[in-house]
């Protein structure tokens, strides 16, 4: 299960706007690389809605089936909010509504 946490307004090149979901999961538990130590954490991601903004709105705090997966992607720059730094990531998270996919297989097909 995730929960739509959040909406944002995302304004196109055709000046036309669209509003993105802010999804959460559930707590999950996580190994510091750098400290070795556990911390709990949840996965977010996004996805594209057709819905207005008052849609949206009304949507926050509702329950979907699915779950948030982590994605091999291209090494990207992503700056941690809290502390400014800047470190790379070659993962992304993305919705799954069946809480089915298989994070190996997924980053097998990337690779093919």
């Amino acid at each position: 299960m995730v929960i739509i946490k959040d909406y944002k307004v995302i304004e196109k090149e055709d000046d036309t706007n669209f509003c993105m979901l802010i999804l959460e999961g559930g707590l999950e538990v996580a190994k510091s690389n750098q400290t070795g130590k556990f911390y709990a954490t949840k996965r977010t991601c996004s996805i594209s809605s057709t819905f207005d903004e008052e849609t949206c709105k009304g949507l926050i705090g509702q329950k979907m089936h699915g779950k948030i997966v982590k994605v091999e992607s291209e090494p990207y720059d992503y700056e941690i909010p809290s502390t400014g730094e800047t470190i790379q990531l070659n993962y992304s998270f993305e919705f799954d509504p069946n809480g089915e996919f298989n994070e190996e297989v997924l980053q097998n097909e990337m690779v093919s």
